[in-house]
């Protein structure tokens, strides 16, 4: 189940990045355009969130039921927060992907609280510019200490 689960994790940020970039650069172009906020504009939003809060729960399924890593790390913290690989599953992963999460559903109800079309792709650049900056920062790409597979089979 784990590798199951970890490959489906690993498909699902794809479209969470692909989702989240469209969103940004959409609202981005309509900032600097002056462009109505459209459904085109709250359908990106829902797709990106919607995706983001899947992946959130796959994550959390990883975390606390079956990653191997996690229960290692949880069975001496000590050594795992000296340890950088074991560090980066038990806190620094989970908690990049947990403010990228809190930074997206922010952002989601301010732009539903905005009073115009300006206001909401000012809104949408800041909270999902920052939550997307914070999620790749968070991901464990090839070539860092705690590389992952871009694509999981």
């Amino acid at each position: 189940m784990y590798n199951v689960l970890l490959s489906i994790h690993s498909w699902v940020r794809w479209v969470v990045l692909l989702a989240g970039l469209a969103v940004v650069v959409r609202s981005a172009m309509g900032l600097g355009g002056q462009a109505r906020w459209g459904a085109a504009d709250s359908r990106g939003v829902k797709i990106f969130v919607t995706a983001l809060d899947v992946q959130t729960l796959l994550g959390l399924l990883l975390y606390f039921v079956w990653s191997p890593f996690v229960k290692l790390a949880l069975s001496n913290v000590g050594a795992a927060m000296r340890d950088g690989d074991l560090r980066f599953w038990l806190v620094e992963h989970m908690t990049g992907m947990v403010v990228g999460v809190v930074l997206a559903h922010v952002g989601s109800v301010k732009l539903r609280k905005a009073a115009d079309d300006g206001s909401k792709h000012r809104m949408a650049v800041i909270f999902f510019g920052i939550a997307m900056a914070v999620i790749l920062l968070s991901i464990p790409w090839p070539g860092m200490p705690s590389a992952r597979p871009l694509f999981r089979f």
